[in-house]
């Protein structure tokens, strides 16, 4: 039976992403996974970063993900900006 990812959304001032500490192969946009990291299972191990941050230091890999996250983020419509549909018959 396979099981879905949880997530606690976070919000800090400039920090959008999540950067696992133990792996530093995992980034998320807004939100850390629980109950742990989803590549090697660390548990309270992330810290805050700006995207300009991850391109600093990160890996071109861990800078995709970045990137990746933001843009799935942004493309998914939040319940107040959706427009109903309307179909013609």
């Amino acid at each position: 039976m396979a099981s879905t990812q949880s997530f606690w959304p976070v919000y800090h001032c400039d920090d959008d992403f999540w950067v696992c500490m133990s792996c530093l192969g995992e980034v998320f946009y807004q939100k850390v996974p629980m109950p742990d990291c989803p590549s090697c299972h660390g548990v309270s191990t992330y810290e805050g970063f700006t995207l300009d941050a991850v391109r600093d230091w990160g890996t071109e890999e861990l800078i995709a993900k970045a990137v990746a996250a933001q843009q799935a983020a942004a493309a998914q419509p939040t319940v107040e900006s959706a427009a109903p549909v309307e179909t013609t018959d």
